[in-house]
């Protein structure tokens, strides 16, 4: 069944996950004619729990979307599965095309659209990623305490990822790969008790379903249950490049977001970012909290441009010219 839409909206959100729909939440419940775009393809889909949310840790990510799905329509907000194809000016707002090739107009735009890890291109990795391959000490070590934990240093971060884990389990080992440690770093590493391996990884070995080890370049396969790679996040902000919003380096070197500054807004007049997009290293509930944010910054936006635009009627009508004239 196709979903019936309205010709225009107060506001369009783009992207269905944590942020989106706090967004909308907060916006719907102002009162605000909101509809929510979501593709269905959320970044923590292979995640068997969110964690570190409190009240909610542990709850499965489509379980805690369809939660938010629910409020979101409970004070009258529309949610729609579908891919946006483009985002256009149109006067004063926009124009929101879909792939179906329906369009919906809107006075302004929350885009919550997450990014994308680029993963290491080593056989096994994308396989196992969410489940026994990981990335954050604070979405899945617990759920891998005390056990044999590889990392496979691809960039800066490495070491910072093995002492995070290193206080999880006692058998950590960082594979140098292509991102060997400096000397200062070697010398934290052995000070911890992490066992440093140089030469690359050609392989994470799968046996069954799950990791048995890393195969290294010279055939030699040291076990390990666990491994943590570090991928390059780049946000998913190719829809606004042609309203001029681009993605820029983030300072951490780990990937690219769209700017913004603290409220959400961007440097495009009518546009708003939430969440992973412009925050590579949110997780739920502080991308639940930037949507939050940004929905009100939202609503508090178009109360003002409504307040002018009722004083100018105001004053029309009562023959009124601040000239006085």
């Amino acid at each position: 069944m196709t979903e019936e839409l309205r010709d225009g909206y107060d506001v369009v959100v783009i992207g269905g996950g944590a942020a989106g729909l706090n967004g909308a939440l907060m916006l719907a419940r102002s009162r605000r004619s909101v509809l929510v775009i979501d593709a269905g393809a959320p970044r923590n889909a292979p995640a068997d729990g969110v964690h570190g949310l409190l009240a909610r840790d542990g709850t499965p990510p489509a379980e805690l979307v369809a939660r938010g799905q629910a409020e979101v329509r409970g004070y009258g907000g529309q949610i729609l599965r579908g891919e946006v194809r483009e985002v256009a000016r149109a006067g004063a707002g926009f124009t929101v095309t879909l792939a179906d090739g329906r369009a919906v107009s809107a006075l302004r735009l929350l885009v919550a659209t997450g990014l994308v890890d680029e993963l290491p291109e080593i056989p096994g990795v994308r396989e196992r990623w969410g489940r026994d391959v990981l990335h954050c000490p604070y979405c899945h070590g617990w759920e891998v305490r005390d056990r044999a934990i590889g990392i496979i240093a691809t960039g800066p971060n490495a070491v910072h990822q093995a002492l995070l884990f290193r206080q999880l389990s006692a058998d950590v080992t960082v594979f140098a790969h292509t991102a060997p440690p400096g000397a200062e770093q070697v010398e934290q590493l052995a000070a911890r008790g992490i066992a440093l391996v140089p030469g690359s990884v050609e392989e994470v070995v799968i046996a069954g379903d799950r990791i048995t080890g890393v195969r290294l370049g010279d055939g030699t396969v040291l076990p390990r249950e666990v491994i943590v790679v570090g991928p390059r996040m780049v946000a998913r902000g190719g829809l606004l490049a042609g309203l001029g919003l681009v993605t820029e380096e983030h300072p951490s070197g780990m990937g690219e977001t769209v700017p913004a500054d603290a409220f959400g807004r961007t440097e495009v007049p009518g546009i708003w970012v939430a969440g992973n997009v412009t925050d590579l290293s949110a997780q739920v509930g502080a991308a639940a909290a930037a949507g939050a944010m940004a929905g009100a910054q939202i609503n508090a936006d178009l109360v003002l441009a409504e307040t002018r635009a009722a004083v100018e009627l105001h004053r029309a009508r009562a023959g009124f010219s601040p000239a006085g004239g």
